[in-house]
């Protein structure tokens, strides 16, 4: 399975979401809290191509984008692919 990070913050419901649906799948992941580490946020926005919303999720080096983005990959039965290694 490839590496997943997701860059969260504790107050957003859409992080706690997809972090669920990746629980569901048996998918571990680094969870890079933006808020208590601030530091990491530019980092967050430069890999997500200027994106400032939490979440942003990466599955191994490619940005899959937030919540929604992996919702709907996962609806169209593309998401349990990417995961593979």
């Amino acid at each position: 399975m490839k590496s997943v990070e997701i860059y969260t913050s504790p107050l957003c419901g859409f992080c706690h979401a997809a972090k669920r649906l990746l629980k569901q799948k048996g998918v571990e992941f680094k969870e890079i809290d933006v808020l208590m580490h601030p530091k990491r946020k530019p980092e967050m926005i430069q890999r997500a191509g200027g994106k400032r919303t939490v979440p942003q999720i990466f599955i191994g080096t490619d940005h899959v984008g937030g919540c929604d983005d992996l919702y709907d990959l996962e609806r169209q039965g593309i998401l349990d692919n990417l995961l593979a290694a």
